[in-house]
């Protein structure tokens, strides 16, 4: 039976691919068939084989399935802003039907595990009434919430875990993501942690350490899975 998620942050820049990558290689350290989307992509570099992500290339290096770039990432936008914006100056429509076509293929491939990484937070516009967030509503998939652990972050864990619940899906799990600096630069880390792990609706998947080098099988280490592989999605 495939598992999938949809991965989503408490903001841009909080380590959402770091995560991913982390949760697949975990997950394909246990035997597990993985594979991953990252469906719209801005911040893309021109490469002889065309526009190339970083974070999507690092969810092909980290997954277990072998496929095409363009399945993992379908939309690729050059100027690393909004991607609505990037995609109105590249004369592009971000379509939502599209995109959980594409998603839907994936799901439908021999991974035991699919990992599907949204482009900043929760609430990202595609077009005018239309947000990356219709495409896991559509799929009606649970969420993975990665919290980047700094001063604000449970006002943003809860606002955004609010709005998970509004769209209708539940909230799989949550992970602790210290992306802005270690553990003890952060006053009251433990406190701010305490506090996430009561007020958040879902298990706390894990708390990763500040890691300089990115190196997402070192996140591995601090994960814990069985919340997610014992859920009935």
């Amino acid at each position: 039976m495939t598992r999938t998620f949809f991965v989503t942050g408490t903001n841009t820049e909080v380590g959402k691919t770091y995560v991913t990558a982390a949760l697949l290689h975990a997950a394909g350290a246990q035997g597990l068939k993985t594979a991953a989307v990252k469906p719209v992509a801005s911040g893309c570099e021109q490469t002889p084989e065309g526009l190339r992500n970083s974070d999507a290339l690092t969810l092909m290096a980290a997954m277990t399935e072998d496929m095409p770039y363009e399945q993992v990432n379908p939309i690729a936008l050059e100027p690393a802003i909004a991607p609505h914006i990037a995609a109105m100056e590249a004369g592009r429509r971000l379509d939502p039907s599209r995109l959980v076509g594409i998603c839907r293929g994936v799901m439908s491939s021999k991974a035991d595990l699919v990992l599907i990484e949204g482009a900043g937070g929760w609430r990202v516009p595609l077009a005018p009434r239309q947000f990356l967030s219709d495409v896991p509503r559509a799929l009606e998939l649970p969420v993975i919430l990665v919290v980047s652990m700094e001063l604000g972050c449970i006002n943003h864990a809860l606002l955004t875990a609010e709005a998970i619940h509004r769209d209708g899906l539940p909230l799989a799990g949550w992970v602790a993501n210290f992306v802005r600096g270690p553990q003890s630069d952060m006053p009251r880390a433990e406190e701010n942690l305490a506090t996430l792990r009561t007020v958040l609706p879902a298990p706390c998947l894990g708390v990763l350490p500040h890691d300089e080098s990115g190196d997402f099988r070192s996140g591995a280490a601090h994960l814990d899975l069985s919340p997610l592989l014992s859920s009935s999605n």
